[in-house]
């Protein structure tokens, strides 16, 4: 989609260091200097755009993905002249040119520095949805982003095939693994279209830790993927193709039986021991007759199997996610990254994942202060509310609760007020303000 297209009236002005703030809050400055240090990228001189304020831009630039550069460049400006008071003197905005230069300079190294830094779970004890028996709920799946079509980008990343030829723009495939009750990303892999997915998975598996349940589709099913999982400690529940031979070994209490994983011809490994769990899902439109997960947790008494058949369920989580990630945050199906080069398409997919982080950081800390499940409140909401910040939000320090927002419909004098759940009965759509 043509980004001259868009009408930059719509775009909520005064939203600043508010937002700035609130990224400082899960983004710290101590850690952004670390990062530049670590990459060189610090500014060695006055700039226009020093390195510290662009990491935040960058991160910036996808809560408002559907706006140019230099709207989102303003928008944030404007804030930051707030807080200099009425005599804060006007704010030169730079062009679109040395947006995209300063861009350049920085990089997408420290922007995946800064990811690796700050991506960890956010789930406590009192989380809801994020907790199995004691087991931190971890779900993984990859997806795809849609790129601006250049030589260069069609070059490192690849174009699609169909049958009516090659597809109109170049993908960039990503694997996730996302904290299932908080939806926060804490590892991520993505490279180009004809990358393998299952490559790219190895690549966050340095990520699981002991204590963590994966929730995996059936796609992660192999004898080589589960050997290398169970080396990090996690546990495994994964859904299994109709097809597969799983022989019964032995019959247990609650219904599920023993079987074995073997390894490929030639593979001198032993067999991975399994437990395989079959059930049906009654009243359910368009159901499968029958469904089989498998699992790594082998008693019964520990994990009985009608919980784990319930429990595999929230893998769908990870949809949800991707439809935040591609939907609300990127502006929809039809708006693509903005970059044109390789190097500052693997810089804004980082601070798409920062942005995303973020919110969902907002999210879990009303969660937790309404004690209530963060499924609950709404992902659109908050980042409209982060998107609207008023002048006066701006005074907010870093260390601010980041559920507490100003909340007034004409960027007038508000109240304040905290992020809420939904409802559990007749939800609505929040107000467009």
């Amino acid at each position: 989609m043509a980004r001259t297209a868009y009408d930059p009236s719509h775009l909520p002005r005064p939203m600043a260091l508010a937002s700035i703030g609130l990224l400082m809050k899960t983004l710290p400055l101590a850690t952004v200097r670390k990062a530049l240090a670590a990459e060189g990228k610090e500014s060695q001189r006055e700039r226009q755009l020093p390195a510290q304020f662009l990491v935040y831009l960058v991160v910036a630039l996808s809560l408002y993905m559907p706006s140019a550069l230099r709207e989102v460049l303003r928008t944030v400006m404007e804030g930051l002249r707030t807080l200099e008071g009425p005599g804060g003197g006007e704010v030169s905005i730079a062009t679109k040119g040395a947006i995209s230069r300063a861009r350049t300079r920085l990089g997408w190294k420290v922007m995946a520095a800064l990811f690796r830094s700050v991506a960890r779970p956010l789930a406590t004890e009192k989380t809801r949805g994020a907790w199995y028996r004691g087991w931190r709920l971890m779900v993984l799946d990859g997806s795809s982003l849609a790129l601006q079509h250049t030589e260069e980008n069609a070059q490192e990343f690849g174009l699609p095939d169909s049958k009516h030829g090659a597809g109109a723009f170049p993908l960039l495939r990503l694997v996730a693994l996302v904290e299932a009750g908080t939806r926060v990303v804490i590892a991520a892999a993505f490279a180009g279209w004809k990358t393998a997915e299952m490559s790219l998975a190895q690549q966050v598996l340095k990520a699981l830790k002991p204590g963590m349940l994966l929730l995996e589709d059936r796609g992660y099913v192999g004898y080589g993927w589960w050997k290398e999982v169970a080396a990090t400690g996690a546990d495994i529940l994964c859904r299994v193709r109709k097809n597969m031979r799983l022989p019964c070994l032995e019959r247990l209490s609650d219904g599920s039986f023993l079987s074995v994983l073997r390894p490929p011809k030639g593979d001198p490994g032993a067999p991975i021991r399994v437990r395989v769990i079959e059930y049906q899902l009654e009243g359910v439109p368009n159901a499968a007759p029958r469904y089989r997960i498998i699992t790594t947790i082998l008693d019964p008494q520990v994990a009985p199997a009608r919980e784990l058949a319930a429990l595999y369920h929230e893998r769908w989580e990870v949809e949800i996610l991707l439809d935040e990630f591609k939907t609300h945050l990127r502006g929809g199906s039809q708006v693509l990254l903005r970059s044109k080069t390789p190097h500052l398409v693997r810089q804004e997919v980082y601070g798409l994942l920062l942005a995303h982080y973020t919110v969902r950081a907002v999210m879990h800390e009303a969660a937790l202060q309404a004690e209530e499940d963060p499924d609950r409140i709404s992902f659109l909401h908050t980042v409209r509310v982060l998107r609207r910040k008023l002048p006066q939000a701006a005074s907010f320090p870093p260390s601010a609760p980041a559920a507490v927002v100003s909340d007034h419909p004409r960027g007038g004098p508000g109240r304040t007020r905290h992020l809420q759940p939904r409802p559990k009965r007749s939800p609505r759509r929040p107000p467009a303000h």
